[in-house]
């Protein structure tokens, strides 16, 4: 059984030996030009205006959360119904619940107001 891991271990660590090897090099060979206009801030090509370190509602974060997990609720449904004739009756059924579950999830958050900007 665990024969069936070993090609996946196998690949995870020589990408994680890749990307370290590729890190390295460009550290040990790339060049150093510190100067200050370099290390400032950039803002689409113009000079940024005020504090860079401001700070967000947390509501931001709350928007962005949700717009990932329904971002990822849409990606699912769309393999979904790439292949939904082969799946049939019960891969139907599975998706209606998980459906209800998401929506019931978007009811409450509309009952909190957490989708309310101020």
């Amino acid at each position: 059984m665990i024969d069936g891991y070993v090609p996946i271990l196998i690949m995870i660590v020589l990408a994680v030996l890749l990307a370290a090897a590729l890190l390295l090099i460009s550290h040990a060979l790339g060049p150093k030009r510190y100067e200050k206009r370099k290390l400032t801030p950039y803002e689409c090509g113009i000079p940024p205006v005020g504090d860079t370190r401001g700070r967000f509602s947390a509501r931001y974060y709350l928007i962005a959360a949700l717009f990932i997990l329904f971002d990822v609720e849409i990606a699912f449904l769309f393999a979904w119904a790439v292949i939904f004739k082969k799946l049939g009756l019960l891969a139907f059924i599975e998706v209606l619940v998980f459906l209800i579950v998401i929506l019931g999830g978007y009811f409450y958050l509309l009952k909190k107001e957490a989708l309310e900007w101020d």
